[in-house]
């Protein structure tokens, strides 16, 4: 069977594009690097694109990308993204969080001595920030 090398796109629906995407730019820190006004697309680290989309506004016909088309899509309801820092980065992550209004929701420590921090964006989704490695067996 051929193997998967990584995920290249994670994708979340907001109900407002501005709100979201100021989020992502100036809370996480985010480079952008591509913006219209039914997606925001920032680089993770050189690791994956995170694709900040508008509800709605890919679900009815194809996308055009470049000269291909994409089929439609959409979501709705909220999901669960976790970003990896290092261990030495989380506790200053949760000080930049509170200092930018954003309530923590819980702080985890796991059994394989990784940590978490939880916390929502705009719309809801639920974001951790996983301090590894210790949280997965090889991760």
């Amino acid at each position: 069977m051929p193997q998967l090398k990584r995920i290249l796109e994670t994708a979340i629906y907001v109900e407002a594009l501005s709100p979201a995407c100021a989020f992502y730019e100036d809370v996480m820190g985010l480079t952008s690097v591509k913006a219209s006004d039914r997606l925001c697309a920032y680089d993770v680290n050189g690791n994956n694109i995170l694709l900040v989309f508008l509800k709605g506004g890919t679900a009815d016909g194809a996308v055009s990308g470049g000269g291909n088309e994409i089929p439609p899509h959409d979501a709705t309801g909220r999901i669960h993204l976790a970003f990896e820092v290092t261990h030495d980065a989380l506790q200053e992550w949760d000080r930049h969080l509170v200092a930018h209004g954003v309530e923590i929701l819980s702080r985890t420590s796991w059994k394989r001595g990784g940590k978490s921090i939880y916390f929502r964006d705009p719309d809801g989704h639920l974001l951790e920030l996983a301090a590894s490695p210790g949280l997965w067996p090889g991760h």
